[in-house]
């Protein structure tokens, strides 16, 4: 491959030419940079990030992950990050192991250890633009799907497993009981998604044996509780029954007999007596006998749609939540209703996974990413909840310790930092993508998908303004450093700049700034309010006069602007968070503190970076910090630079975490 162009420094013209996918983007230094040499190396900030809390929960497309540990935590994941979370006293810790989605979960007998497993990793493509070498390798190799095997207290990963054994993603696992926890039943995403059971007991854990499963998705594998060697597993239009004896699985498939076969079996738990329990698409409970592959009891419709998940209690009975019904029943040994019932409210989603809490609790994860805890008795109450799609919006207040989240669930959320909590939550009309806060911090504008931006209030969550500009997605929306002036970049290659009166509540439009050739990504403001600088889709900066939306062409004026925000990744002090050979689309934010002296970026391999402002040597190092997967999209620090929050994108996470 050819090597990328290296950037260029013009002593005659005071500026730096960087190369974004062979493309040349100039950058002028300020008058006041006497002494700029290319070849002096980048130093790393003295501060560093630590992660001190994580919004969110994947329910939405993951099942059998929240469970209840003896530490008095709960278990659960998402994105990249595995949280054990002590409600009662308010706690986060985290596994920090993985480099991209979790996910799967088990807890291991011994209720200490843990396994997890992951998808192919997104260092795939950093990877290919990085020079090989062994560190770099095994990095690489480790953005394979595999397990980890790790310790709840003190977090220590015990084992690695499969680094090119699986393919896609490891979508379920379970540890054996009978033999106190020595093997691990493991099934991936490839085309026929390979079975395979692991021998725990050494040192080094080994593969004992591997077979296809089935051409169609399996949501769920369990090793029998009582029965040694019989593994269970489910999914699109079948039931399995495995025996894993003398190192190889044989398999029998469920005979339905007079019953329908459901389209899909959804779930599987096990009586205290050993029958095998399974819940379908069709709503249907099934007894399965002990050793057996045929019906033995039946509760036909026992949910209006799917049965989602199923849980014994320690009472000796059965917990079943409904998708569409959106119900948690109880159900005695004999199958029969006790009396005991709840439905989960419509905001909080249908049930996805169930499981025992501390003491007579229930735990229920839903699809709406939400985790709820209660009683058959009580009502449940959320505790942890976030957003359920796409997540790309980000504003943190200019004077308190809160940050807005906006996103394509139409849902727009204020966080309080320091009490970890929602302060308020609001459902718009159209998916979001963008949002600022107005400098006096009582309206925040929201950008959308449907080119329209609205104003929020702060303190009555109204709509108190609402405009449309072009007919693009609102890319990015900043107000004047002063709160005069509202700059809105949209996806139409426009900046359209409006006069703003009333604290940010009333608008009038002064015109559009014309000269993008590709969507507008990012604003800044001039500390005086008097200038706009925007980046594009095919990195370009270009900066304009606010009050004419004409543009500046000048160097010797805009090498001197002195700018109230660093949100544009392009620019002289920005220079350095490129990587070598890098694509212009790998990252995706940045934010400068407002000390002036740290600059984050958020890229496209699931990482954070925290730069030395100014980063203006080429290649700068950082401090790199995973927990997200996929592309991380938003980065902001709080008004008195003592958090810095972070948004996924497909992930849909929000993560805090301190400067130290």
């Amino acid at each position: 491959m050819s090597r990328s162009k290296e950037p260029v420094w013009s002593p005659e013209e005071r500026s730096l030419k960087i190369y974004l996918k062979g493309r040349a983007v100039n950058m002028y230094a300020p008058s006041t940079v006497s002494d700029y040499s290319i070849a002096k190396p980048g130093e790393l900030p003295a501060e560093k990030l630590q992660l001190e809390w994580v919004y969110g929960y994947r329910g939405r497309d993951c099942r059998s992950n929240l469970y209840y540990l003896p530490t008095g935590e709960l278990v659960y994941f998402t994105a990249a990050v595995v949280v054990l979370y002590n409600v009662e006293e308010q706690t986060q810790r985290h596994y920090l192991g993985h480099n991209d989605d979790v996910k799967c979960l088990a807890v291991h007998p011994d209720r200490i250890k843990i396994a997890t497993g992951q998808v192919a990793g997104h260092d795939r493509k950093e990877g290919r633009r990085k020079r090989a070498g062994s560190e770099k390798a095994e990095e690489l190799s480790e953005s394979l799907p595999h397990v980890r095997i790790w310790d709840s207290v003190s977090l220590h990963t015990l084992h690695v497993l499969g680094l090119g054994d699986f393919d896609r993603a490891v979508c379920c696992i379970s540890f054996s009981t009978l033999d106190g926890g020595h093997h691990l039943v493991a099934v991936d995403e490839a085309n026929e998604h390979a079975i395979s059971v692991w021998d725990l007991s050494r040192d080094r854990p080994h593969k004992i044996t591997e077979t296809k499963s089935s051409t169609e998705p399996v949501l769920a594998v369990e090793f029998h509780p009582s029965e040694k060697g019989s593994i269970v597993s489910c999914g699109k239009g079948q039931i399995t029954f495995w025996t894993f004896e003398g190192g190889a699985l044989a398999k029998k498939q469920g005979i339905y007999d007079k019953y329908d076969k459901p389209k899909y079996v959804l779930c599987l738990a096990f009586a205290a007596n050993g029958d095998v329990l399974s819940g379908d698409s069709n709503g249907n409970i099934f007894v399965w006998g002990k050793g057996s592959n045929r019906i033995t009891q039946s509760v036909v419709a026992a949910h209006d749609g799917g049965v989602f998940s199923l849980c014994t209690t320690k009472d000796g009975n059965l917990l079943s939540g409904g998708g569409k019904d959106r119900k948690v029943i109880e159900w005695d040994s004999t199958c029969s209703k006790t009396g005991r019932e709840t439905e989960v409210a419509e905001t909080y989603g249908p049930v996805r996974t169930l499981s025992q809490g501390k003491g007579g609790l229930v735990l229920i994860g839903t699809t709406k990413n939400r985790i709820l805890q209660g009683s058959l008795d009580l009502e449940f109450s959320p505790v942890m909840q976030g957003h359920i799609d796409e997540l790309w919006g980000l504003a943190t207040h200019p004077t308190q310790h809160q940050f807005l989240t906006c996103g394509s669930d139409r849902l727009v959320y204020l966080w309080d930092s320091q009490s970890r909590s929602i302060v308020w939550t609001k459902e718009l009309n159209d998916p979001a993508h963008s949002c600022c806060f107005h400098p006096e911090g009582s309206v925040v504008a929201i950008g959308t998908k449907a080119a329209r931006w609205v104003v929020l209030d702060l303190a009555t969550h109204e709509i108190v303004s609402v405009h449309t500009d072009g007919n693009e997605q609102i890319e990015c929306i900043q107000f004047s450093p002063d709160g005069n002036y509202i700059a809105v970049g949209s996806r139409d290659n426009y900046v359209y700049v409006y006069q703003a009166s009333e604290g940010g509540r009333k608008f009038s439009r002064v015109g559009r700034c014309s000269g993008h050739s590709s969507f507008i990504t990012h604003i800044d403001w001039s500390e005086d309010s008097q200038y706009i600088a925007s980046n594009s889709g095919d990195y370009e900066l270009l900066m304009w006069t606010a009050s004419t939306c004409k543009q500046l062409t000048n160097p010797t004026t805009i090498r001197d602007i002195k700018w109230a925000s660093q949100s544009c990744t392009l620019g002289f002090n920005a220079a350095g968070i490129w990587p070598e050979g890098a694509d212009g689309t790998d990252v995706n934010s940045c934010n400068r503190n407002h000390k002036e002296t740290l600059l984050a970026t958020a890229d496209d391999f699931g990482k954070v970076n925290l730069y030395q402002y100014p980063s203006t040597q080429p290649r700068s190092p950082a401090h790199s910090y995973r927990g997200h997967s996929s592309h991380v999209t938003s980065v902001c620090f709080l008004f008195d630079d003592s958090r810095l929050v972070s948004t996924g994108g497909n992930d849909s996470a929000i993560l805090q975490w301190q400067v130290v």
